[in-house]
């Protein structure tokens, strides 16, 4: 027998919980709300929050340790993404861009340069990620269905 699909969201800073909500429901899959501190989450039987301790990485381990080929991610943290390709799980960014085993190694990267960056610099901001934009939510309620309908199709 096939094990059920997950879907963990590494929730602290998600801005599409609810729309991970709105697909999970829609197919009946299971999503595991994971935090450091108290999130509000729709109750639902399929919708399970978790809330870690407030550790370094508390979240992210919980979530790298219980991914697999089954699962999905849902979290804009690279370090994460890169552990759960590893065990397997699909990963999706809150923009819809997946993370996959051919763009991990790029993204890790960047981020590596832009921690060096950010370290050297002293008054200067070279900023973050561009702002979150509608476009991007459309882009993730795609992606997300079109995993969960891989996921599916491929048993």
């Amino acid at each position: 027998m096939v094990s059920p699909i997950q879907i963990f969201i590494d929730a602290d800073a998600c801005p599409v919980r609810e729309e991970v909500y709105k697909v999970a429901l829609r197919h009946a899959t299971p999503v595991c709300v994971v935090s450091n501190s108290y999130l509000r989450v729709l109750t639902h039987p399929l919708i399970k929050r978790i809330v870690v301790s407030d550790n370094f990485d508390a979240a992210d381990d919980y979530i790298a340790e219980r991914v697999d080929a089954r699962a999905i991610a849902i979290t804009a943290d690279i370090l994460l993404a890169d552990r759960c390709i590893k065990a397997g799980a699909i990963v999706i960014g809150p923009n819809g861009k997946p993370f996959t085993p051919d763009s991990i190694g790029a993204a890790l990267a960047t981020r590596a340069i832009m921690v060096d960056l950010r370290a050297g610099l002293t008054s200067d901001n070279i900023g973050g990620p561009p702002p979150f934009k509608p476009a991007d939510r459309s882009r993730f309620l795609q992606s997300l269905h079109e995993a969960i309908v891989k996921m599916k199709r491929d048993g």
